[in-house]
């Protein structure tokens, strides 16, 4: 299980099988969903994804997971894994729009940076972010990442791959 981060106004802690709701609501809103993995997914494959936050996951130990928490409300999501498409390890976050332009995401992109460079010993982290999603790539560059390469997708679209080393003055 992920330990519990927090930061000024957020409290990521590991989800819990009553989040269910909240965590299908964040995914099913497309403002959210169309920056996250493949896309916006059907109701039935959110709940199955989030089934395996505890069955795969939590249980396997295989990366580290959060729900995102505002006043005890959920609010968002996020995420620091190894992944083959950086070499290296991404951290993946998502705010449920009643939540966008309030600094949060920077507040939670500045934790999971920590938790990686102070927790897991890293040395830079990823991220992965759709050439369209403006408002992501401008605060990922105000933290002090680094955009290092492009990777043309199957759609036609790009994706830009950024890069933070623990040594970066954000």
């Amino acid at each position: 299980m992920p330990p519990v981060l927090r930061t000024e106004r957020l409290l990521l802690d590991p989800y819990a099988p009553e989040d269910e709701e909240g965590f299908v609501a964040l995914f099913q809103d497309t403002r959210v969903s169309r920056w996250m993995g493949d896309g916006p997914a059907t109701e039935a494959e959110d709940r199955a994804l989030f089934g395996r936050v505890f069955t795969k996951v939590y249980a396997e130990n295989l990366f580290d997971v959060w729900a995102v928490r505002r006043g005890g409300r959920l609010v968002g999501h996020a995420e620091i894994k190894r992944t083959d498409g950086v070499d290296g390890y991404e951290i993946i976050y998502a705010l449920a729009p009643g939540a966008w332009r309030s600094g949060l995401g920077t507040e939670i992109a500045e934790a999971i940076v920590a938790y990686g460079f102070g927790t897991l010993g890293l040395t830079e982290v990823h991220a992965t972010v759709a050439d369209a999603n403006t408002a992501s790539l401008v605060l990922l560059e105000r933290i002090g990442f680094v955009h290092v390469r492009d990777v043309r997708e199957d759609d036609g679209s790009t994706t830009r791959v950024l890069t933070r080393r623990r040594d970066a003055i954000a």
